[in-house]
């Protein structure tokens, strides 16, 4: 049976003069066209290899938004054996970078979709192209993300005789919230609100602290405030919608199935997509999200008018 290989990859997206453009790569050992992307590194989760790659590649930045149709073709493995290669893909917005190429590649071109289509060497990347357009097609390709974030392992309740709001992480949560930063570094979260309690605070922290930014910590968010009454925890995924900007909330498994009905209540009414898109937050909802767990709604508008296009859910 032969092996897989995972990789990721993104289409880097913008629109120029009101024309939706794409970055393609050139590879010169190759001599082709094609996404930027690359194989997981050991224990990697796809969505941050594929802004690794992106970075690694391309010298770009980028911020993940809605996942793309993934691609599967034959290769060789290391020891020349059969394999399959399996890449995962996202659209992507750049946002910092300096442009400077990796030397696996040697040029980065911008261009429009039909140049795109007519310049990719293999019929398998099209796939992604086309479904970049229709979702530009139906307003759901400028998104933006709200992840919601269960506190990673904590010390158990019986093995802690403190204050439980003070409960700390175990070694493995510690570990959890190492992944958990990356994960939200993919999506490009800028603004970070989480339950006051240790254990929620202690996942999300490196991440505040890797990208300096400043956390927000919410007494509402907590077991015991949203005991206390439900709505001040509502209100901050409410102000959050009102404000549309990548974000995340790290909470408790008592708590976040409130939170994400919120968000199911303004699920986009696609054809195509809006069953799917509202069964994963009914069943995030319904069976409870895993410790260290990341759910990433992409939403397009803000305040009354926001929508959710596509739910990813994300293990650590």
């Amino acid at each position: 049976m032969a092996s897989v290989i995972p990789a990721a990859g993104t289409l880097p997206w913008r629109r120029r003069d009101g024309r939706l453009e794409v970055a393609l790569v050139h590879r010169p050992k190759y001599d082709d066209w094609s996404w930027a992307k690359g194989k997981l590194d050991p224990g990697e989760h796809a969505c941050v290899a594929a802004a690794r790659e992106t970075l690694e590649e391309t010298g770009l930045v980028v911020r993940l938004g809605v996942p793309l149709p993934s691609a599967e073709y034959p290769v060789l493995d290391a020891t020349g054996g059969p394999a399959t290669k399996q890449v995962h893909y996202w659209s992507a917005r750049v946002t910092g970078g300096t442009g400077t190429l990796e030397h696996e590649i040697d040029e980065v071109a911008w261009v429009d979709v039909r140049t795109a289509h007519d310049r990719l060497d293999y019929a398998r990347d099209r796939e992604q192209l086309l479904a970049l357009v229709r979702a530009d097609r139906s307003d759901e390709l400028r998104t933006w993300p709200i992840a919601f974030v269960r506190h990673a392992k904590a010390i158990p309740r019986g093995k802690w005789s403190g204050d439980d709001r003070r409960r700390p992480l175990d070694a493995f949560g510690r570990a959890q919230s190492t992944t958990v930063s990356a994960v939200l570094g993919a999506y490009g979260v800028k603004r970070l609100v989480s339950s006051s309690s240790t254990r929620c605070v202690a996942t999300v922290e490196p991440y505040a602290a890797a990208r300096g930014l400043r956390l927000r910590t919410r007494d509402a968010l907590s077991e015991e405030g949203f005991a206390e009454s439900q709505e001040g925890a509502v209100a901050q995924v409410r102000r959050l919608l009102e404000r549309g900007d990548p974000a995340a909330v790290c909470s408790h498994g008592p708590v976040l199935p409130t939170l994400l009905r919120v968000l199911h209540t303004r699920v986009a009414h696609s054809p195509e997509r809006g069953g799917i898109v509202a069964e994963h937050l009914r069943a995030a909802a319904d069976e409870s999200m895993a410790k260290g767990e990341v759910l990433v709604c992409h939403l397009v508008g803000r305040g009354e008018d926001a929508r959710v296009v596509d739910v990813e859910r994300i293990d650590t």
